[in-house]
């Protein structure tokens, strides 16, 4: 019943057909960007299609149950738990982040819970994180294990960059502190909570919120790769916890599809608590543009059509998880670039006007007519 309502509240979307040859043109250049693989999922009662391209593993084939690393699609997962935390009046939006953790600096004191789960805490950028700027140095600290008060000691005792609340600012470490506080609220680990909260419940048995030593992708899996001076390096095997919360998660194209359909269906959250995070705050973005960050997801518009969703990044990895609000239309999508620069957006950009597309469009002038239009988060690394 309580889906059905808001079904009806939702405004149905009028959405094109798809366009196969479309949709398998956007991922089938492995050139632009370089990549080794991509695959892309659409479902939904306005069309349904799953193709692949490249290699899983230098092998075989990409197969449409095969893992990889979701990167910053994780945020909507510790979102919808924290909400049901509220949901459950064991959390409050409205609670300083300073209740939970005195040591946080003072200068933060009116942070809220809610500000970081929509970016608008004005936390200072963390001080203290190695060196990452070249592939290179990428690999001398992929095994690093951090926990999360390592993470959370990165805070300067600088005061916030804007008042909290005034504006908005993409920040990992926004879920960072969320994901700490429910797991103290809880007194259990992120793993646990989204496993007994959203996987088991849904059936999602190829998702999974890695353990902190653990640096393997459980299973079959979709390898990634980047180019260190001239080598292409597999670095699917990585330790993730710098990421605790924020960007660690594993999942496939189709369990994502099928989370997003039951969060905005309304099977993980009561109908008010679903609306946050599809209400953006009345602020604007730190460089002026509106803000485009709800509780836990982001939105843009691409052809016309409304998509709410994340996008994610990883070392040899980039994901995304998209929907209509009224779910006609659900798209996830993975590639594995072995370059990790502005490029990517040539195939997020391809795949945003695929799946959005009546007509075919060339590259070009999609880029051209989708300007300030971005499937990433510009939030490195995740």
């Amino acid at each position: 019943m309580k889906s059905l309502l808001i079904a009806a509240l939702v405004a149905v979307t009028p959405l094109p057909p798809l366009q196969p040859e479309l949709l398998h043109a956007a991922i089938a250049d492995l050139e632009h960007p370089v990549a080794t693989s991509a695959q892309l999922r659409v479902a939904g009662p306005a069309g349904r299609w799953y193709g692949a391209e490249g290699l899983a593993d230098g092998r075989r084939e990409v197969r449409p149950d095969d893992r990889f690393r979701i990167g910053s699609v994780t945020k909507v997962f510790v979102a919808t738990v924290a909400l049901q935390l509220v949901a459950e009046r064991r959390l409050s939006l409205e609670t300083k982040v300073r209740h939970y953790f005195p040591d946080v600096p003072e200068s933060l004191d009116a942070v809220t819970v809610g500000q970081l789960l929509n970016h608008t805490s004005g936390i200072p950028n963390e001080v203290g994180y190695p060196d990452l700027s070249t592939p290179e140095k990428v690999l001398a600290h992929r095994y690093d294990r951090w926990t999360p008060q390592q993470l959370r000691d990165l805070i300067p005792e600088s005061g916030p960059k804007f008042p909290p609340g005034t504006r908005q600012e993409y920040r990992g470490i926004n879920y960072l502190l969320a994901t700490m506080i429910v797991e103290k609220i809880t007194g259990r680990d992120l793993a646990r909570e989204v496993e007994e909260r959203v996987t088991r419940p849904l059936g999602l048995t190829k998702t999974y919120v890695p353990q902190r030593n653990e640096t393997t992708i459980r299973g079959a899996h979709v390898h990634g790769y980047l180019d260190v001076s001239g080598q292409r390096v597999d670095v699917s095997d990585f330790n993730s916890s710098r990421a605790h919360g924020e960007g660690d998660m594993v999942s496939t194209t189709g369990d994502l599809t099928r989370f997003i359909d039951a969060l905005f269906g309304g099977r993980l959250l009561p109908e008010p608590l679903l609306e946050k995070m599809f209400t953006l705050p009345e602020v604007s973005m730190v460089d002026g543009t509106p803000a485009r960050y709800g509780t836990g997801l982001q939105t843009f518009t691409v052809n016309g059509v409304e998509v709410w969703g994340k996008t994610g990044e990883w070392y040899g990895y980039n994901a995304g998880m998209f929907s209509t609000r009224d779910r006609q239309r659900r798209i996830a999508y993975s590639f594995t670039p072995a370059v990790r620069d502005a490029s990517q957006q040539e195939m997020t950009l391809r795949i945003a006007n695929a799946v959005t597309s009546g007509a075919a469009q060339e590259v070009g002038e999609v880029m051209r007519t989708q300007q300030g239009v971005s499937w990433r988060h510009h939030d490195a690394p995740v």
